[in-house]
């Protein structure tokens, strides 16, 4: 992977998020993709879970960052009520890289805009939840991804940090079927939502079935297939002007 690195293999694709109040493009999460030399694309899911807790980890979140500051530091300029999500390994929450190479970058000049999305095992240890605190009291965003209502360790995330978005895992989604249409998970963020000020997206929306049901269930953002693919920079940016007239979902009927 590092020599991947050297040799310009990796690149980053935008995967947009959709408001359910208006159909408008809200933002994007990025999204790291790896061109091997036989031009097989690897998705992150098969190549970072190998890079955790090794040297390669901080290398690509920092080109993550770097690339994410080079292609659309314009459009955050241009769109201050946008943000764009980065994904944040474990090892790196706490330990400063992710500051140090914001800064760099210039990225740092679009905190408010910048969401860090971790999991719940990004959060190994004091040092981190410190530091999480602090950048949400700078007015930076973090979210927690990849939740699943499984167990009780989302939840002793959520009580250790003060985090206001959470991501569903694309595995909850899948299961709102029309032999299924409100599965036991869809009451618990209703009543999550009553009961706090939290941002709930969904991720993995790729019917209008779906769409329908969460969005019953008070679900603010979704992404997924039934809005779009991850696209490459310039097409994320013409997508996001292309949805800001947009007034209903009605928009997005399939």
């Amino acid at each position: 992977m590092e020599l991947g690195l050297r040799r310009g293999e990796f690149f980053l694709e935008y995967l947009p998020t959709i408001s359910l109040a208006n159909g408008r493009c809200t933002g994007a999460e990025a999204l790291i993709r790896w061109r091997r030399p036989d031009h097989v694309i690897m998705p992150p899911g098969d190549f970072i879970p190998i890079a955790e807790n090794t040297r390669v980890s901080g290398l690509l979140t920092y080109w993550v960052v770097e690339t994410v500051a080079a292609e659309l530091s314009d459009w955050l300029r241009a769109n201050p009520d946008a943000n764009l999500g980065i994904n944040v390994p474990p090892e790196i929450v706490g330990r400063g890289g992710i500051r140090y190479a914001a800064d760099r970058s210039g990225l740092s000049e679009f905190t408010k805009q910048i969401i860090l999305e971790i999991t719940e095992r990004g959060i190994p240890d004091m040092m981190a939840v410190t530091a999480i605190n602090d950048y949400l009291s700078i007015g930076g965003r973090v979210a927690l991804d990849d939740v699943t209502l499984v167990g009780g360790g989302n939840l002793a995330v959520l009580a250790r940090c003060s985090i206001s978005i959470i991501k569903l895992d694309r595995s909850l989604v899948s299961q709102i079927v029309e032999q299924n249409p409100a599965p036991a998970w869809l009451d618990s963020v209703r009543a999550l939502l009553g009961s706090s000020q939290l941002k709930v997206v969904a991720e993995g929306v790729e019917t209008q079935f779906q769409l329908a049901s969460i969005r019953t269930a008070g679900i603010q953002e979704a992404q997924g297939f039934y809005f779009s693919r991850p696209i490459p920079a310039a097409e994320f940016v013409a997508f996001h002007h292309k949805t800001r007239g947009y007034e209903s979902l009605d928009r997005w009927a399939q």
